[in-house]
């Protein structure tokens, strides 16, 4: 494969051992949760990824310790980047997972250089960082203590709930940095979660979730990513949505069509051909031969959520937190009893 020579080479610890003994490439797990996975662990050269200048994303620099993601999301926009590894974007993109098992080391590395300006660095940007696998791999405690010993600030989205195991590096960060943070939660409905988002916490412990943060004094936000055409853009769905983000605390609600970029666009629109064949003269007319959908459909679904998150409040009770918070934090143990049993249940499933 194009990425074999980045097998772990235990001598570039130095005397400090090794995650994983010396020239191991692939792992395979007989945890029910990684079950038909394969976990290729590698040797990163670096970590800290440049977004284009010509990118509208807001931020500049990204950390992606993984590639692949558990959460099988049939819509996932990163699916194509497998093809890179000469994998598939489809099968291979939810079952086989680059590990990048030095991350932590090479970010030390790379804060500590004079030539890094501390910008602000987006986590969860391309896969899921707190995905199942990082159950196992804990390298996101790594990253976030290297991030709050240089003071530098960042952002997290994701769609598990297993960012509250690092809730108190989190706390620890807030108090000397930005920390930004969002759950991914694009919809309630539960038929559309199994069917699209099968390997995902349920939509409802990732807004418990939320909650958590938010009690805990973190702000943390809702992306309505994605709404999902015709399946979940009805005027119920999506007051459903965002009544249940108002009363998770988000700090703000954002809603993302779904994109659907090569590799994701195939995949989705197989599954959709399958599902509901009826929309897919639907699809063609909103969509084309593009990624997007049409401008004024999503200036539409941007205002309809706009206009909710005014109705419901959402942000008016989010405080931040830090030398300007305006209520006493809860402690992380108080925070994670936020969670209903469901998802305090998944949360431990992930920690083994």
């Amino acid at each position: 494969m194009r990425w074999d020579s980045l097998r772990l080479d235990s001598s570039a610890y130095g005397t400090a051992p090794p995650l994983i003994e010396r020239g191991a490439v692939a792992r395979t797990f007989d945890a029910p949760e990684f079950r038909g996975m394969t976990f290729y662990e590698v040797h990163a050269k670096s970590i800290v990824s440049h977004v284009p200048a010509a990118s509208l994303m807001p931020f500049r620099w990204t950390i992606n310790p993984y590639r692949g993601c558990s959460h099988a999301c049939s819509y996932c926009f990163a699916r194509n980047s497998h093809t890179y590894l000469e994998l598939d974007a489809g099968r291979d993109f939810d079952t086989k997972v680059v590990v990048k098992v030095n991350a932590p080391q090479l970010l030390r590395a790379k804060l500590a250089s004079p030539r890094w300006a501390g910008e602000h660095i987006a986590m969860g940007t391309n896969v899921d960082c707190y995905q199942r696998a990082e159950g196992r791999y804990r390298l996101m405690r790594g990253i976030i203590e290297a991030l709050r010993d240089a003071a530098n600030p960042f952002s997290i989205l994701t769609k598990g709930t297993l960012i509250l195991r690092d809730l108190d590096l989190l706390l620890e960060s807030a108090e000397v940095t930005e920390v930004g943070l969002n759950v991914s939660a694009g919809f309630v409905d539960k038929s559309l979660w199994r069917a699209i988002e099968p390997g995902t916490p349920a939509p409802e412990r990732r807004l418990d979730a939320c909650a958590a943060l938010n009690d805990a004094g973190l702000r943390c936000g809702v992306l309505m990513g994605p709404v999902v055409p015709f399946l979940s853009d009805s005027p119920a769905q999506l007051e459903a949505a965002v009544r249940q983000a108002a009363q998770a605390g988000a700090a703000h609600v954002m809603p993302i069509v779904l994109h659907l970029r090569p590799g994701a666009r195939e995949w989705f629109l197989r599954w959709l051909r399958e599902a509901h064949p009826e929309l897919m003269p639907r699809y063609a007319e909103l969509y084309g031969r593009g990624a997007y959908a049409r401008k004024d459909y999503q200036a539409r679904i941007a205002g309809q959520v706009r206009e909710l998150a005014g109705r419901y409040g959402v942000g008016r009770q989010a405080a931040p937190r830090g030398r300007t918070a305006a209520r006493p934090a809860a402690s992380p143990a108080a925070a994670r009893e936020r969670l209903s049993p469901a998802a305090a249940a998944h949360e431990q499933l992930t920690l083994l």
